[in-house]
């Protein structure tokens, strides 16, 4: 394998078909938190783009080493992916429709066990990515992971950005619509993984 145009632009459009998910999540986490800082957004953005460069590897490692293990494990991605996103969706959700029951304002706040719950429910079909690139060396298929996690990094950046602008402008029902969007990438995930 070369280091030719093709190889740098397919992984860049692999990193942008894959952070649509990641985009999606973000968006509804800046929905939720309209007045996050910029170091919690980094650090949004940094998990997601940790995961979608993990995701390809470890799909990569499977197929060059464990290939009849990961094809019937890649059966489960899309009942994994839907299951963690409904149940992070389904409790931001429920605290939108209950803000009485809440205690504290900042109980809408995105967790770091929520975060790598996120990042692994949104990256998890990436490890069929690990197909996608096994006729490369090692070295190519972690360039191609990094080139996939900078795009990542900077479309999750952009989705938080725009959630938060939209969460300020619709504050309390916020947690409700990024509550959906998540059940509802879990559902596109899903379908689309199953049928």
């Amino acid at each position: 394998m070369s280091w030719e145009i093709t190889f740098f632009t397919t992984s860049i459009l692999l990193g942008v078909g894959l952070a649509m998910d990641a985009f999606s999540v973000s968006l509804a986490n800046g929905l939720n938190e309209p007045k996050m800082r910029t170091n919690r957004i980094l650090t949004i953005a940094g998990m997601f783009a940790f995961f979608q460069a993990l995701m390809p590897l470890i799909g990569w490692f499977c197929v060059h080493n464990l290939a009849k293990a990961f094809t019937v494990f890649q059966g489960m991605i899309p009942w994994i992916a839907l299951a963690l996103l409904s149940v992070i969706g389904g409790k931001m959700l429920y605290e939108g429709l209950h803000p009485e029951e809440e205690q504290v304002e900042e109980q809408h706040t995105l967790t770091f066990k929520m975060l790598v719950l996120q990042g692994i429910a949104t990256s998890i079909d990436a490890l069929s990515v690990g197909f996608t690139i096994s006729e490369y060396d090692w070295l190519h298929a972690t360039v191609c992971a990094l080139l996939i996690a900078a795009v990542t990094f900077v479309i999750c950046i952009a989705g938080v950005i725009i959630g938060k602008k939209f969460g300020t402008k619709l504050a309390n029902k916020a947690s409700i619509l990024g509550g959906v969007i998540l059940i509802a990438i879990g559902i596109e995930i899903f379908v689309t993984g199953v049928f």
